[in-house]
């Protein structure tokens, strides 16, 4: 018997549903009993029946999943690290509060907005200051209805999603850092970023432009903001395979997201909007053989923590927690 039927019949034995991200490689997401970007899969899993959620991604998601379903016990077959997630932390949190209040705005005058791709420390600190959790499907509407407040928001970790969002409501953004005026900025960046999106280039979408005139260029809003200008679509993983799904077969169509969900999306007249291979290096960690070696644990059974599972402080649950339905209430 093979690895994969092995799988397959552990499945099959125990209490386990098996979660996987849309940039896992083809045969850890073939195998998955749930599939879906970041919130949607820490969403479904929340409803699921079963005691064990095996969860294929990043640390932040088997994290999310932990915060909406504390009860559940969350393992997960590689715990790899999305390096956006890395760039911000609790300490970095408060160090550019700090550097804000220098420039003279309080932290009374910030709403904070933390990006789905964050620890659940950095949520919690985010709804402790009674801010909230976006993606990249509801950043549009959840920065407008934090705008109502009348504070400034301060927007973390990725940059280029603030951008985005400020530059197609019409505001001004500023990212710590770069020089630009932070007191005239409706929208305050932190400057973090997405390595994957970062590869794409307006040189890429002029290339392709080129070589086939009628093409469609579609791009994640991690993208860079002059990537974003160019392009005919921008949207968030599941809006993206929405808008090609709903293309005509012949209509060509160059993407500018990550390669293993791009690769899946249609067998024709979808092209890659790079000159190199845009895979997420933490998203393919996570192999068969450790997705079968998580459920023998599961199988071998025990109450102590597991290796790999996902433990998150009640403290940092509770607020987590709020910053998460505050969005799920918008």
């Amino acid at each position: 018997m093979n690895l994969k039927e092995e799988i397959l019949k552990l499945k099959q034995e125990l209490d386990v549903t098996i979660v996987a991200h849309f940039y896992q490689r083809d045969e850890v997401f073939e195998l998955a009993d749930v599939t879906g970007d970041s919130l949607e899969l820490a969403k479904k899993a929340m409803n699921t029946q079963s005691k064990y959620i095996l969860f294929c991604g990043v640390g932040f998601m088997g994290e999310s999943v932990k915060v909406l379903s504390p009860q559940k016990r969350v393992l997960m077959p590689k715990i790899a690290c999305c390096a956006m997630a890395r760039m911000i932390d609790v300490d970095y949190f408060d160090e550019s509060l700090k550097k804000l209040n220098d420039m003279g705005i309080r932290n009374e005058d910030l709403l904070p907005i933390t990006y789905i791709n964050s620890s659940a420390a950095v949520k919690a600190r985010v709804g402790e200051m009674g801010g909230m959790v976006c993606t990249s499907s509801n950043a549009y509407k959840i920065i407008q209805k934090g705008l109502e407040s009348g504070k400034k928001i301060f927007f973390v970790p990725d940059r280029c999603l603030g951008q985005n969002f400020a530059k197609s409501l019409k505001l001004k953004s500023s990212v710590i850092g770069d020089g630009s005026n932070i007191n005239e900025a409706d929208i305050i960046c932190y400057n973090g970023f997405c390595s994957v999106h970062q590869l794409f280039s307006v040189e890429d979408i002029e290339f392709y432009r080129n070589k086939y005139p009628d093409i469609l260029i579609a791009v994640h809003p991690e993208c860079d903001v002059s990537v974003c200008d160019a392009a005919d679509f921008v949207g968030s993983t599941s809006q993206l395979i929405q808008y090609i799904k709903n293309l005509p077969l012949e209509q060509k169509v160059a993407v500018g997201t990550e390669y293993n969900m791009v690769n899946r999306l249609r067998e024709k007249n979808t092209y890659i909007l790079s000159s190199t291979k845009p895979e997420c290096p933490t998203m393919n960690e996570t192999t068969l053989q450790d997705v079968y070696n998580t459920l023998k644990q599961i199988q071998n059974g025990q109450e102590a923590p597991y290796e790999n599972e996902i433990l998150v402080d009640e403290t940092v649950v509770k607020w987590a927690k709020i910053a998460l339905q505050r969005m799920f209430e918008i």
